[in-house]
This record gives C-alpha cells, sequence and structure tokens, in this order.
C-alpha cells in the first residue's frame, strides 16, 4: 500500500516539511556520490550514531578524568541529530519520504512550523539517546529518520484517528486507487521495515541499523508522538 494524501484540509503551506524532505534527498544524493568514489563508509561511521563511541567517550570523561574526551562527547554527541537526515537504503528513504510528506504537513498544520521542526528534531534525538542506553556497546551506525516519523505518525494518528488516506494498491501491472483508515498505517508502517533492506548501500565495513533496539525504538517514537499531541490537547 502507497499511501498519497489525506483529507485533511491544510490551513497553512508546510514549507518545514519540504524543506526536511528536501535536506533529506540531498544527504541521500551525497551518498550515492560518496559509495562512487568509495568514501560512503567513513562518512557514515563519522556522522551515524554509534552507541559504543559516545558511552566510550562518556567512561573516559567520567571516571577516567579526561579531559580530551568530553570534546569527544561533544562531537559524537552531534550525530544524534546528523544521524536523522542518512539513510541506508534506497526503499529506507522512499519509504520515510512517502509517510513524511502525507502525515507531516498536517502534523505541522497542526503545530505550526517552529514547534513542528522542534518536535520532529526533539523526537529523533531522544529515539538516538535511548538507543544509546540500551545498547551503549554496540559499535554498528544507526542511521535514518525512522524514529522520527514514527513520532509524527504516532502523532498524526492520536489527532486524525479516523481521517481517510487516499492510497493506491499496487498489483502486477495494474494500481488500485482506494481509501484507508489512518489507523491502519500504523501497522503498514511497522510492516514496511522489513523491506528497508532493498537497495541497500554499500556502507562498509559492517552496515548499519543491525539491531533490535532500533525497532523498538520505532515503537516508543510512535507512543511519544502520541503522548505529546494527548498532552497538547
Amino acid at each position: 500500500m502507497i499511501p498519497i494524501s489525506d483529507n485533511i484540509r491544510c490551513r497553512i503551506k508546510p514549507v518545514i516539511n519540504y524543506w526536511l524532505i528536501g535536506i533529506n534527498v540531498a544527504v541521500f544524493l551525497w551518498e550515492l556520490q560518496l559509495e562512487f568514489s568509495g568514501g560512503l563508509g567513513y562518512f557514515v561511521n563519522s556522522w551515524g550514531l554509534i552507541p559504543a563511541q559516545i558511552s566510550g567517550a562518556i567512561t573516559n570523561a567520567l571516571f577516567f578524568n579526561n579531559s580530551a574526551a568530553w570534546i569527544i562527547v561533544i562531537w559524537r554527541a552531534f550525530s544524534l541529530f546528523f544521524a536523522i537526515f542518512i539513510h541506508g537504503s534506497f526503499s529506507q528513504i522512499l519509504g520515510n519520504l512517502l509517510f513524511l510528506w502525507v502525515f507531516g504537513k498536517t502534523v505541522e498544520n497542526i503545530l505550526g512550523h517552529g514547534r513542528y521542526l522542534g518536535f520532529y528534531l526533539a523526537a529523533g534525538v531522544m529515539i538516538g539517546v535511548v538507543q544509546v542506553l540500551a545498547e551503549p556497546s554496540l559499535t554498528v551506525p544507526l542511521i535514518g529518520a525512522n524514529g522520527a516519523i514514527a513520532a509524527i505518525l504516532g502523532a498524526y494518528i492520536m489527532k486524525f484517528p479516523k481521517a481517510k488516506i487516499d492510497t493506491i494498491l499496487p498489483l502486477i501491472i495494474l494500481y488500485i486507487p482506494i481509501e484507508l483508515p489512518a489507523f491502519f498505517y500504523i501497522f503498514w508502517w511497522f510492516v514496511q521495515q522489513l523491506f528497508y533492506g532493498i537497495g541497500s548501500l554499500n556502507i562498509p565495513p559492517v552496515g548499519v541499523n543491525q539491531s533490535g533496539v532500533v525497532f523498538w525504538g520505532q515503537v516508543l517514537g510512535l507512543l511519544s508522538g502520541a503522548a505529546f499531541m494527548r498532552l497538547k490537547r
């Protein structure tokens, strides 16, 4: 199922949503160029979220009185932000941006431009922090906007559980337009995660997102988005 749009009228132009989509696309195009030139592994391992690097730097700074480690802590902390805009496959970025396009514009309409941007970034960073705490020894980069977009989906469903989503059902040679309730996309969001390995980029040495904590981070994102919208009422 491919969501296309919803039936909620927006009062404002979702410019932040457009910018977020544009930045994600621009970064992914840069990744493709780096894959071609052989620099993608260095880029992702430098800017992706690697829990072991953050937890190790914090341990050195706090328990071994290593002042230089604080510089590493600050540097690696930026990866909590940058990792949101890095994706590891064509299917991951297409799936994420499709959900962002359909559900993000309506959430931006509810929150306004500034609060929507803050909500998106805060959700992504919060999920990253939880992933570090849950698996501090993980050496594989965690990347993607999945947690932030799961939070947007949670906020949307909490506000508009009965909204109708215009959807295309692809068959072998036909595309059938149908309407589905917004609540259905909670289920479909997690189903499509199973296909995010399709069109994977070559990211040496060990790939990305190879941890069960990624899934639970998205569950947390969904719940936190719903809780935020609930408290906003």
